[in-house]
């Protein structure tokens, strides 16, 4: 990877959280509560498995007991909604991957344990879903897997919320990427966590990997720039 820990590690900085923008209305537990109950109404019992793309990769939201490398069609991962917190700013905000239309998406599902489902949405919802209306929404899908179809639950971009950025060209996507950061961290840092892993896992993501490059070819010049004045 051109995008190493190093160059990563330039773009670390103490950000203080400014807390919710104005304006912004933030979920309510009868919010979360509702919305989990609404998922588990169309779920199979016992048989809750969540569909990982991105951070869920790398850093999960809850325990699991059981995990499979599998494909969601309809779907692709992609840079599409603005942050202007937790790794942005107001006045420069990030941009965080989501499941957005079209294509496919290669990741992985994950089989919540039965005595904690109700715990494990609660949480998950908690860190993807915060304000009204929601920019990231829970949708239950077909995962193919080498074992067979599984029904599991994805988180897919609202792409009526304001926050929502549509298709943005590799470049422009590379230059927030390469400069947003807020209390959470860099999206840097983010790009390059969920890149790693994917390799890992022996899932290569073309688009992501062309954003790493770029990203690193932006922070070399940053640096390089610094160096010389």
């Amino acid at each position: 990877m051109s995008l190493t820990l190093d160059l990563v590690a330039s773009t670390t900085r103490v950000i203080e959280d400014a807390g919710p923008s104005p304006g912004a209305v933030y979920m309510t537990d009868e919010d979360y509560d509702a919305a989990i109950s609404n998922v588990l109404a169309h779920a199979l019992p016992n048989d809750v498995w969540l569909f990982g793309y991105g951070s869920l990769l790398w850093k999960p939201a809850c325990e699991f007991s059981e995990s499979r490398i599998a494909t969601v069609r309809g779907w692709h991962r992609a840079f599409c909604y603005r942050v202007a917190r937790f790794r942005g700013t107001r006045d420069k905000p990030g941009l965080m991957l989501a499941l957005d239309r079209g294509g496919r998406c290669k990741g992985m599902i994950f089989k919540l344990p039965p005595d904690q489902v109700s715990a494990s949405l609660n949480a998950l919802f908690r860190r993807e879903m915060m304000v009204k209306p929601a920019v990231n929404v829970p949708r239950w899908m077909t995962a193919e897997t080498d074992e067979g179809p599984i029904r599991a639950l994805g988180m897919v971009v609202n792409n009526q919320s304001p926050h929502y950025s549509g298709k943005l060209p590799l470049e422009e996507a590379a230059d927030i990427l390469a400069s947003a950061a807020g209390h959470w961290g860099s999206c840097a840092e983010y790009l390059r966590e969920t890149v790693h892993r994917l390799e890992e896992l022996g899932i290569h993501d073309e688009s992501l990997w062309q954003l790493q490059a770029l990203v690193a070819e932006r922070l070399q010049s940053t640096h390089r720039s610094e160096n010389s004045n």
